[in-house]
């Protein structure tokens, strides 16, 4: 099964305008975002939430579906150990 984890871009990525820092459940994770950076500006993505697979950006998502997403996850991560893991920044490359 592919999970795909909702995420804010909180930090553009100082060396390549492919990549931005995004926030999944208080942990910063580098996130290609080419795939869903299309003609706007780089700068235009800062702010927004996107749907996070294998260190991809797949898609924007908007707040609402955002946040119930997490809260879907979260309640999953109870029963799943993998996703609790995953929102707990454990075994990833993320950044506190």
């Amino acid at each position: 099964m592919c999970i795909g984890i909702p995420g804010q871009i909180v930090a553009l990525h100082d060396d390549a305008q492919d990549c931005a820092w995004a926030e999944v459940s208080g942990m910063r994770r580098e996130v290609n975002i080419m795939l869903v950076l299309g003609d706007q500006p780089y700068a235009s993505l800062l702010g927004k939430w996107i749907l996070i697979h294998v260190g991809f950006a797949m898609s924007l998502l908007d707040e609402a579906e955002a946040l119930d997403t997490l809260a879907a996850l979260a309640a999953m991560g109870e029963v799943e150990d993998d996703v609790g893991l995953f929102l707990k920044g454990e075994g990833h490359d993320a950044i506190r």
